[in-house]
Order: C-alpha cells, then structure tokens, then sequence
C-alpha cells in the first residue's frame, strides 16, 4: 500500500477553506447579491480563479461559442475550432475571426489561407491575439518570426496532414488525448491538458475528467506548500488522492460545499485549486517561500453577464442560474 501524502499542518485546511469560500462567491455573485462577497480580505483584493475551471469566463466562451456553436461544421473542424480558441484564449481574437469570415473557421479556412489572413485582422484591431495568463512555447518550431504564423503551420501541421481530427475521435483515453496533443511542436505539458481538457467538453470526446491530470507549474508550487511530502504518490496521484477525499475533508472542517449546481471538484478543478492556494499563501502564509512571492492581479469585477452554460452531458445545465 502506497504512503499517502502528508499534509502540512494549517495550510493543507487553507486549501479547503480557501475552495469553499471561493465557491461561496461565486454562488453569492450569480444569486445577485451585491459585493462584497466574502470578508477574507485576500479574497477581496487579489483575483483568483473560481474553484470549477469550466465556470471561468473563457472557458464559458469556449464551451458555449466553440465546442457548443450551433454552424454547420464537421466533427475535425469542431475539434480545430477548439484546438484553435485555447491556443489563443482570447474572446477579442476569436470574435474578430469570426467577423471577419462571416463564420467560426473552419478547415477550409486553415487550408486556404483565409484564416491566417483573418488572425492578421484581429491583430491590427485588437494589438494582439493571445491571452496574458498563459505562457506558451514560443520557439519558431516552422520557421516564422511571427508567433501566430507558426501556429498556424501547427494547425495546418495537425489538422491537414498528420489527420488529427480523425486521430483524436479514435482515442482510447484522456490521457491518450494528451500525449496525442504533446507530440506535437510548440504544445507543452500545461496546454496539451488544458486543450484535451477543452475537447472533453465536447460531445465528440467523453472521458471522466478524473481520468487523467498533469499538474502545471503552480500547482505543483501549491503541492510543496500543502504537503511536506507526497509519500509515495506522484504529484498526479497526489492531486486525485484529495479529489477522493473532498467529501471528508469539507465535513471534517464544517464547511458547506455543493459543488457546481451538484458537480463535485474533479482532477482538473484540483489540481487549479492548488495553484491558487499557492497563490493565497503569498500573502496568507508568506514564511512558504516560493518562486512566486506577490499575487500580481488584483480584483476587478468583470461587467459583463456570463450566460453560463455547461457541456450537456454533465446534466447540470436544467439547474444553472444562467447569469453573474
């Protein structure tokens, strides 16, 4: 039998509080309550994530204007499509696009230039295309100067002639989605899993999100701050060993914890949560030095409604509260 991990005492329960007054938020904001929503004073000041990654504002977009678009499209032009918006993660470059063409690209678009001429638009609009939260390879793996044109090789790469639309509907597993995504230049570990998370919102793709996780950078910074050491577990099975025991450990605590309208935290909303709780303890427990010492992003609530929507297959979407 494998050692479990072994929790550091106080900040191991900080990750459990910090969860389910994080998600209190959240619910108090789509109930309509006014702010501010919680008395930590971390919470307040510094932004954090919420504890369900699909609740985010991009990742709405893209499960409601990507994976869930109502255009004609083909099952490999779905799985670019998605391919596509998480590699840039930005809604201001994907609604230039889609201005642009009239339409959500398609593969034809990759093929005949239309959607590189579509991503220069949306470049001299909006200044730029990517997102400022990811970091992402940034080599000139197809021999461009201009960061957008090698992904755009990468697209034409993946979708056009290695067929990984066919390829990625034929997989046995999530964790076969992402080391199909890896393989490929300019994917590292941190945006294969956050991809094949994105195509597993999809009704193309259907895997238990608890099937596989690879955690990123911080969440392995929040793993050293909880735990004093993983025993025998990976960092991977560290993250799922507190997916199973999120039940006891909000009962332990006394803290009231429903989930996302009944959906329990799965391996993907773990493994975030340790990276905010690394963040948290920046300020929280500032002895737990890291790489990171200041929480550089302070709150601002966003003005605009999120219309939340969530992939059908969780069977959650008949008791959402639609909008935040």
């Amino acid at each position: 039998m494998k050692a479990p991990p072994v929790p550091r005492p106080n900040v191991f329960d900080i990750y459990w509080r910090f969860a389910a007054e994080r998600q209190r938020i959240f619910e108090r904001r789509v109930a309509g309550e006014p702010g501010p929503w919680t008395d930590d004073p971390i919470l307040q000041t510094y932004k954090f994530c919420n504890v369900f990654r699909a609740a985010d504002r991009v990742s709405q977009y893209l499960i409601r204007e990507v994976a869930y678009h109502g255009e004609p499209c083909t099952p490999e032009d779905r799985l670019f499509q998605i391919t596509a918006f998480r590699t840039f993660s930005d809604i201001d470059t994907w609604n230039s696009v889609r201005k642009t063409l009239g339409r959500t690209p398609t593969l034809g678009d990759l093929r005949d230039g239309s959607f590189e001429k579509a991503l220069d638009a949306a470049k001299r609009e909006n200044g730029g295309l990517y997102t400022g939260a990811f970091i992402l390879c940034a080599n000139k793996a197809y021999g461009f100067d201009e960061k957008h044109r090698n992904h755009v090789a990468l697209f034409q790469d993946m979708f056009l002639k290695q067929n990984l639309g066919a390829r990625l509907l034929a997989v046995p597993s999530l964790a076969a989605v992402f080391h199909l995504l890896r393989s490929f230049p300019l994917i590292g570990d941190f945006m294969a899993y956050q991809i094949a998370i994105d195509l597993n919102y999809s009704d193309l793709i259907n895997f238990s999100e608890n099937d596989f996780t690879k955690p990123g950078p911080g969440a392995l910074r929040g793993l050293k701050k909880v735990f004093t050491s993983l025993g025998d577990h990976s960092p991977a099975e560290a993250i799922l060993w507190m997916v199973e025991r999120q039940q006891q450990e909000f009962e332990r605590l006394g803290l009231g914890f429903h989930g996302l309208w009944g959906r329990p935290i799965q391996a993907i909303d773990a493994q975030g949560l340790f990276c905010e709780t690394d963040k948290y303890c920046r300020v929280a427990v500032p002895e737990l030095a890291s790489a990171r010492k200041k929480i550089k992003a302070r709150f601002v609530a966003a003005p605009e409604p999120i219309h939340f929507f969530f992939p059908p297959k969780w069977g959650i979407n008949a008791s959402v509260v639609r909008t935040a």
